[in-house]
């Protein structure tokens, strides 16, 4: 009798447990190990597939014995187990490459510093607006590996990080979306930008001629890798200063994208999102669409129909005229630059966090410009007062949310904007991003 292979699953989160169920599916023995404690609604569902599972700590011995290892994307290479693994020889890769090997659905993979979360969205909800049969998964919604073991689709949307592509072997994506590279999760890369541009370039490693690549030709950093680095699949570029035969660019402030001779055109007054890091995605997420040849009126009611993300930009409240902003989401420095970029009007801005080898020098000129007080939220703000301690007249420090939004409430004036926009992860005070966006919001609605 054939014997079962064996995995081991590091991690009980989303990606996790849904890996066990899909392995399960699959024939696998499966065991999966969490270093930490594990959430009761994921002990449920491991009971209820007859899953062994253990916590608070790893049993070497027995993860060892695994013929493969799923390590969750939350892991880094440096933990010891995942160190004795790779000294072993025992193959460690992430979810998405093992939920890759079972389906035939095409893959469109986005990845990038900012903007991937809602060009994910925006081009998942092009794809059902136009009737097409589409999960969407990776960071957004529930994990792929339980959506391949669940459903059956044509199309995956997966929204991917550096750490998730980290750990891919044979995955690829038939589409392929790059939207930036900044500097993030730094930390993770033992502080070398090299190593996290390669991480975000996995994503084309097993591409091929008959498959596409959508990248940002604004990008420094991505362009000069380009130049130096040869890529299979074909190459569509988009930007705000460029003209291109194959690509998406402006024109006479349109949206103009052109793929082997078919073009389809769109005011950028008309699109559901404001600013030009938005103007990008719409671009990328259009440019996906067209070459899926979507009704070009299909697209273009898509692109001005799509509702944003919660915690990117979204505007909370208007309290005696002062304008309250929740940009949670912003945990880079990039993505706070595009945020100040956007506000009109002088802006409280709440800031900090666990910082993740941030400079926040690029963030100079737009808090001179536009920031009058900060609101400092974190267990250490030590380098924000001194970035921007001799540019703006007022800074605070706070401990809470609550804290921190009265603050901005009594400092804020008629027409002014209160920002929270932090550039640091959230995990020295709060759950994850959506938990202090979610403060944020209750806090804002409690003034």
């Amino acid at each position: 009798m054939k014997t079962k292979q064996k995995i081991a699953i590091l991690g009980a989160g989303e990606s996790g447990v849904g890996t066990a169920i899909l392995a399960k599916k699959q024939g696998f023995e499966v065991f999966v190990s969490d270093f930490g404690e594990i959430k009761e609604k994921y002990k449920k569902v491991l009971e209820q597939i007859g899953v062994a599972w253990e916590e608070a700590g790893h049993t070497e011995a027995r993860i060892l014995k695994a013929s493969v290892v799923m390590k969750s994307p939350g892991i880094p290479d440096s933990a010891p187990v995942v160190q004795q693994l790779i000294s072993k020889g025992i193959p460690v890769i992430s979810e998405i490459e093992f939920a890759s090997r079972y389906t035939n659905a095409k893959i469109i993979g986005i990845t990038g510093s900012n903007g991937k979360t809602t060009t994910t969205k925006w081009v998942h909800h092009i794809l059902k607006s136009a009737g097409i049969s589409a999960g969407m998964a990776g960071n957004v919604g529930d994990s792929f590996a339980k959506q391949v073991a669940g459903e059956n689709v044509d199309w995956y949307v997966l929204e991917l990080s550096s750490f998730q592509l980290d750990g891919i072997v044979d995955f690829r994506p038939h589409i392929s979306v790059l939207t930036n590279i900044t500097p993030d999760h730094l930390n993770r890369y033992n502080y070398n930008i090299e190593e996290y541009i390669e991480s975000k370039f996995r994503i084309v490693k097993n591409q091929t001629g008959e498959d596409f690549f959508i990248y940002d030709a604004d990008d420094e950093i991505i362009s000069k890798w380009l130049e130096t680095h040869s890529v299979k699949a074909q190459k569509l570029p988009f930007s705000l200063q460029k003209k291109f035969e194959n690509g998406a660019y402006i024109e006479n402030n349109n949206i103009k994208i052109n793929i082997n001779n078919n073009q389809f055109i769109m005011p950028i007054s008309t699109l559901a999102l404001e600013g030009k890091h938005n103007t990008k995605n719409a671009m990328a997420a259009s440019t996906v669409a067209n070459l899926l040849r979507i009704r070009k009126e299909t697209i273009r009611q898509s692109m001005e129909d799509f509702q944003g993300v919660e915690h990117r930009l979204e505007k909370v409240l208007k309290i005696n005229n002062v304008l309250y902003i929740n940009d949670s989401k912003a945990t880079n420095i990039n993505a706070t630059y595009y945020a100040l970029d956007s506000v009109k009007g002088e802006t409280v801005w709440i800031v900090g966090g666990e910082d993740k080898g941030n400079n926040y020098a690029e963030l100079l000129p737009l808090v001179n410009e536009k920031v009058k007080a900060i609101i400092c939220l974190g267990i250490d703000n030590s380098r924000i007062f001194e970035a921007f301690g001799n540019c703006v007249d007022l800074m605070a420090e706070t401990q809470s949310m609550v804290e921190a939004v009265k603050m901005a409430y009594k400092i804020a004036e008629k027409g002014n904007t209160v920002l929270l926009s932090p550039a640091c992860a959230s995990f020295d005070l709060f759950e994850n991003y959506e938990d202090r966006g979610r403060q944020f919001k209750d806090a804002v609605r409690n003034l």
